[in-house]
């Protein structure tokens, strides 16, 4: 059976009226936890995506570009997307769910937060709908301010770009500390890495982006501290 094929069956499950906690139940181990990574993003995808009050065709089209999605299967993820968004329990529910899952292992939760703001940019403009269901969602799966500025920082072209947030410290932070967060990030980061935590193969296109926005960050840091060690000093 293949990977939508599964989605597929656990969504019909859940149109059926099984409850969550019965579906997401049976989706704890690998590759069912990959199912429930997938699920999560459709079902929260789907449902940001009406957060500013439409779900226009580029919306969809970032959905299939984060799961990079073959052209035979395009039709069960269509149905997919639709059993999402036809769903009526609320999207809180999926998030705390899918929270409970995945607590031991918070990477997961930001590679899925990742997914929504891919999503949620994919039309040119980060509404103030969406800014409040991901700041929501973000909340909901226990991850810090900082964390949800560093997504910020990184996908929203007008939100503050500052380096530091995306690797998750303070301008203070020694640069020897700063560097040894930035190899720990490149490794958590690798592809491997990605799918042993449950990521679907079809979603690891999530990982180029985000180790181009690491690799910059620590460039212009690294940059920024060599310019002022370099700096002629003045009397």
């Amino acid at each position: 059976m293949t990977l939508w094929s599964r989605i597929t069956e656990a969504l019909s499950a859940l149109a059926k009226g099984e409850s969550l906690a019965e579906v997401f139940g049976r989706l704890r181990t690998p590759p069912e936890r990959s199912v429930a990574f997938t699920i999560a993003v459709i079902a929260l995808g789907a449902k940001m995506a009406k957060a500013d009050g439409q779900v226009t065709r580029d919306e969809v089209a970032a959905f299939r570009e984060v799961f990079q999605i073959a052209a035979a299967d395009e039709a069960q993820a269509a149905r997919v997307f639709d059993l999402a968004r036809q769903d009526i329990a609320g999207y809180e529910i999926y998030a705390q769910r899918i929270q409970q899952m995945f607590q031991s292992d918070p990477q997961t939760l930001c590679d899925l937060m990742e997914g929504l703001f891919h999503i949620a940019m994919a039309d040119g403009f980060y509404h103030p709908g969406e800014n409040a269901f991901l700041e929501d969602v973000s909340r909901i799966f226990g991850q810090s301010e900082a964390q949800f500025r560093s997504l910020r920082a990184r996908f929203v072209a007008d939100a503050p770009q500052d380096p530091h947030d995306v690797l998750g410290v303070t301008p203070g932070t020694p640069l020897a500390e700063i560097r040894r967060i930035w190899r720990g990030l490149v490794r958590a980061n690798h592809p491997d890495a990605m799918i042993a935590r449950g990521v679907p193969q079809e979603a690891i296109c999530l990982a180029e982006r985000r180790m181009a926005d690491i690799n910059r960050a620590w460039d212009q840091i690294q940059g920024k501290a060599q310019a002022r060690d370099h700096a002629p000093e003045h009397v």
